[in-house]
């Protein structure tokens, strides 16, 4: 995604790959190739001129607050500022804003400084009660915890003061599509600084005299508002092509020179295409069509949670019609019920507000609710795509594009309040069929018995609903291992621990939501740490076959995709009995079982990932195979979606502790490392072997004829012991090595094993070895 503020990131990707994008003019497809911004353009800090009061120009870049930026940030602190946002420790409202920007010179000077929070400023009200204390007090009807932040500091260079606050709310707005207003709701009633003053307007007070407190407002609509869109015209054809040739060499690639009139002029019911403006400019383009082929996606794509695309219709049928249903029974009542986007381009100083398409394209297609995109495999994701689900493809899709898919109640805004008794049936429903969704409900029916787990833990239950209907849950409860946590994990990479209190950390429980509201997911955690006044979210993810795994999360995707993967800590081994009562609290010592960790803090509720998906392969669950999966998987902004391991047993980590000591070869991963990292979580396991590699078609052959493609082949197999060949020399005639011919020591023994032969190549070898050094030897003692 292609933001306006740079990203410390762990991981970097600097490959420039194109989009490739089809349609159908005449009967004839034709491939369009559209470049897009390339994964290292996305942490680049983009520039922009700022003028000071006195006409001194400066160029400045729009990033996200650092930590080392609180002493710069401290400095610009003046006492007008500290009358409206009271006293300040900047490294905590660094921690705990949800937003923070930083506009910096090409020196790294800081100009300006702006944080961003979801509720007002001090204590004027509960942070989990704001809303309805502005709608009785002020006219902010339309102000909602999705559309709405609070600005709790600004700090600037005086001459560039005003310039910077401008451009701050420009970025801000930009960066958060969903953002609507900007408030500055502060119980310190002073005069307001001339920069501020020129981006706020007092909110109209409806009560007198009201509480005694500064409430303002700033509106996106003056800073960075929404895209005009209107139906294409031929007119347009020189514009558009404009854009075009500004992003792509457009006019080497494509044959038809007038391919874009042709397909402006060619719109009818099916087939639409629109510009949008900015200003009476136009600066993007996108065409959709209603002409999708959806036994193509239904076979290379898993879309049964979208009923395949189709809406079912209920047919009456002729009393006097046979009862045995018909083989074409089941087409005639089914109606397709998505559009495809065939084309789109946008100026890229616009193209964060690429989501302004969306409601347009339903608006043309009134009775579809799908709109479906598809783009290879190694195109970045472009910002239009994170409102998008991605689909996984199936096992067999050799399909080189991945398939995006939009629901049309994804346009409806989601509330996200604490559960009541009376949404029990409801949320049944909404898990009814998942698994464990048996401990989600008892862990909601304790909620509303007792506020607290069966094990005396308090827990919080919150929903998230559209239009009275619950789409979501998510069930927490307060963490107890905090310094366990602490010292097992590097949780400090990512937060300053003594900034949160005990009780601001909490743990997931359960975590559904229904996947056309994916893109809410950042959301309903963001509210979730809010509501329940917390700050910190932990996703403890045990292996499949461990007894603590009885958490009901669903998609566990949704989850990964806004946290940030906790790294596991080296471990000193105390020796308790000498240390005595100068030993590590048992709090910290104690054995509990491996589970991989992820974090959500508010300062990541607003941070996207750059989504990868690259079809990386790894060949063997070997230590610099796992060792590479790792370094992917723990990459704090990257999320790589098409991460497949091939080996012949399957993962590692999926065999007992007691059956690994074997393996001589080995001693980096024991079944407690590969327990804490999330591997399971992020890769796809293919539980068979290689027997082959095109090149050319870019695929890999396994055992049993599947074939798995690639994008990047990685082939990390290890040290594979053989089974030694006879060389069928005469025992009876001494015969050196050296005397044997050449051919006899590079053939390979094809015969039968002896039962007492072993090769320790991986776990499964080594639990065969175990196996039968138990039933031959140790039994029969």
């Amino acid at each position: 995604m292609v933001t306006e503020f740079g990203s410390v990131s762990n991981g970097e990707a600097n490959t420039t790959d194109n989009i490739v994008c089809s349609f159908t003019q005449k009967r004839q497809k034709v491939s369009l190739w559209i470049k897009f911004c390339s994964l290292s353009e996305i942490n680049l800090r983009k520039m922009r001129t700022v003028t000071s009061d006195r006409g001194e120009e400066e160029t400045v870049t729009v990033r996200r607050s650092e930590s080392a930026d609180a002493q710069g940030i401290d400095s610009l602190i003046s006492p007008s500022a500290q009358a409206v946002f009271g006293r300040v420790n900047v490294i905590h409202v660094l921690e705990k804003a949800n937003l923070a920007v930083t506009l910096a010179s090409e020196k790294d000077d800081i100009l300006a400084h702006a944080s961003f929070f979801d509720h007002p400023v001090g204590d004027l009200v509960d942070q989990a009660r704001w809303e309805p204390f502005l709608q009785k007090h002020f006219s902010t009807e339309n102000c909602t915890p999705l559309n709405t932040l609070f600005l709790h500091l600004f700090v600037a260079q005086p001459n560039f003061a005003a310039a910077s606050a401008k451009e701050i709310m420009r970025a801000v707005f930009s960066a958060v599509t969903e953002l609507e207003y900007i408030c500055l709701v502060s119980p310190n009633i002073s005069d307001l600084e001339a920069a501020l003053g020129d981006v706020f307007e007092p909110m109209q007070r409806l009560t007198d005299p009201g509480p005694q407190c500064l409430a303002l407002i700033c509106h996106r609509q003056e800073h960075c508002p929404r895209l005009h869109i209107r139906p294409s015209r031929v007119e347009d054809h020189d514009d558009i092509m404009s854009i075009f040739e500004q992003q792509t060499k457009l006019l080497s690639v494509i044959d038809q020179p007038y391919f874009l009139a042709e397909l402006i002029e060619a719109q009818n019911e099916e087939t639409h295409t629109a510009v949008c403006q900015v200003d009476g400019a136009t600066v993007g383009f996108i065409s959709v069509t209603a002409d999708v082929d959806l036994k193509q996606l239904r076979h290379n794509f898993e879309l049964s949670e979208f009923n395949s695309l189709y809406k079912r219709q209920q047919t009456k049928r002729d009393a006097s019609a046979p009862t045995e249903p018909r083989e074409d029974e089941e087409e005639t009542t089914q109606t397709q019920t998505s559009a495809s986007q065939q084309l789109f381009v946008i100026d890229k100083n616009y193209e964060m507000r690429s989501g302004d398409f969306i409601p347009y394209i339903f608006k043309l297609f009134p009775d579809l609710d799908f709109c479906v995109i598809t783009v290879p495999t190694l195109s970045p994701e472009f910002p239009l795509l994170q409102s998008f689900l991605r689909v996984p493809p199936r096992a067999t899709s050799s399909l080189l594009s991945e398939l995006y898919i939009f629901h049309r109640a994804g346009l409806r805004p989601v509330e996200v309040r604490p559960a009541v008794a009376a949404d029990r049936p409801a949320v049944s429903d909404l898990v009814k069929g998942l698994r464990l969704n048996e401990s989600l409900l008892q862990d909601l029916d304790c909620f509303y018995e007792t506020r607290s787990g069966r094990d005396g833990v308090p827990l919080q239950a919150f929903v998230a609903q559209v239009d009275g209907r619950i789409v979501g849950v998510l069930i927490i409860r307060d963490e107890q291992d905090v310094e366990f946590i602490r010292a097992h994990y590097n949780i400090e990479n990512f937060i300053y621990f003594s900034h949160h209190g005990y009780e601001e950390h909490a743990q997931i429980r359960h975590f559904v939501l229904r996947p056309s509201f994916h893109h809410f997911t950042r959301h309903l955690f963001k509210e979730v740490l809010r509501l329940a006044h917390t700050s910190c979210l932990y996703h403890r993810a045990y292996p499949s076959h461990h007894s603590q795994e009885n958490s009901c999360v669903y998609h566990l995707d949704f989850v990964l995709d806004c946290a940030v993967p906790v790294r596991p800590r080296r471990q000193i081994i105390y020796p308790l009995e000498e240390l005595g009562i100068n030993a590590p609290s048992r709090r910290i010592t104690e054995d509990q079982a491996p589970f991989a960790l992820s974090l959500i803090s508010r300062k990541l509720t607003l941070e996207p990932k750059v989504t990868v998906n690259a079809r990386i392969v790894v060949v063997g669950a070997s230590d610099a195979g796992l060792s590479f999966l790792e370094v992917l998987c723990f990459c704090p902004h990257l999320r790589f979606n098409n991460l497949t391991l091939i080996s012949t047993h399957g993962f590692p980590g999926d065999y007992s502790h007691e059956d690994a000591g074997f393996l001589s070869t080995s001693h980096a991963y024991s079944s407690r490392d590969l327990a804490q990292l999330p591997l399971h979580s992020c890769v796809r396991v293919v539980s068979k072997k290689m027997v082959g590699v095109n090149r050319k078609s870019k695929h890999v052959l396994v055992s049993g004829g599947e074939k798995v493609p690639y994008d990047h082949l990685i082939l990390c197999t290890g040290l594979q012991y053989q089974v030694p060949c006879p060389s069928g020399v005469d025992l009876s005639q001494p015969v050196t090595n050296s005397q044997l011919q050449p051919q006899s020591a590079r053939r390979r023994y094809t015969g039968p094993l002896p039962s007492n032969l072993f090769t320790l190549n991986d776990l499964c070898d080594c639990m065969a070895a175990r196996r039968w050094l138990c039933a031959n030897f140790v039994e029969l003692e």
